[in-house]
């Protein structure tokens, strides 16, 4: 892996940390760091949860346009798989993910926060797909999940548009999960990420494996899914931990192995 994108593991939460400064623009190297490293945190057992940080004055202004002015379309053919294949593995994570939004999150950084289960913003945020404004759509999966998260007459007016919109419309629109000050975006999301690190790792993983692969499909589907994934944590040691707690001690009280 290069020095552009960092793992830094505090307990059971890692780190995905971004450090191309001044704009954390995501060009290839970043790229197939976050694929490299989008693997390791997946493989990692001791890893439970996950947070996507770019720093405490910007997320990612988005791609390197410097990089890609000059591409020719066998290039982009090339490139573009690539670009994809980067932020599926991270969207791929069988944990939980939040992304800790500062500053900009515009075009590939936007999209790279659509990758997280879950988004908490800085209250001075703007987020945002421009890729119009360069005679371009976007590329690494903003008009697919930006559209199932917010609904198609939205994701058409931000990408018809290109326009950024604030942490207030963000949180509005539901692109955003939470909005705080900006100094306290990477406590919360940390926070947020430790807590989700103490839950039962498995089951947290079904359920984020049947809210996404069920939205990719019809219902009848998605509930065979969820009905399969329900019945196989029957099989695990967090599931029978759950239970016995809730019996002898009430809700919320399991403390689990992750296993």
């Amino acid at each position: 892996m290069g020095e552009l994108v960092r793992l830094e593991v505090d307990g059971a939460v890692g780190t995905i940390r971004l450090d191309r400064p001044p704009m954390n623009a995501l060009n290839a190297e970043i790229q197939d760091d976050l694929r490299a490293i989008a693997a390791e945190v997946s493989a990692r057992q001791d890893i439970r949860a996950v947070v996507l940080y770019g720093g405490e004055k910007i997320f990612a202004a988005g791609a390197d346009i410097k990089e890609m002015a000059t591409a020719s379309y066998t290039d982009m053919v090339d490139r573009s798989t690539a670009l994809q294949g980067a932020f599926t593995a991270v969207a791929r994570i069988p944990k939980p993910v939040i992304a800790a939004v500062t500053g900009y999150a515009l075009g590939g950084g936007c999209e790279l926060a659509l990758t997280a289960d879950l988004r908490i913003a800085a209250d001075d945020a703007r987020l945002g797909q421009p890729e119009i404004l360069l005679g371009l759509i976007p590329g690494a999966g903003g008009t697919q999940r930006l559209s199932r998260l917010v609904g198609p007459g939205i994701a058409k007016d931000l990408v018809f548009t290109g326009r950024m919109v604030d942490a207030a419309e963000a949180l509005a629109i539901g692109l955003v999960n939470r909005v705080v000050p900006a100094g306290e975006v990477y406590a919360e999301a940390v926070t947020l990420a430790a807590r989700l690190a103490r839950g039962p790792a498995y089951a947290l993983r079904a359920a984020k494996e049947a809210i996404d692969r069920g939205l990719e499909t019809d219902l009848d589907t998605g509930l065979e899914i969820e009905r399969i994934q329900f019945a196989a944590l029957f099989a695990t040691e967090d599931r029978a931990t759950g239970m016995q707690s809730f019996i002898a001690d009430g809700p919320g009280k399991a403390r689990f192995a992750g296993t």
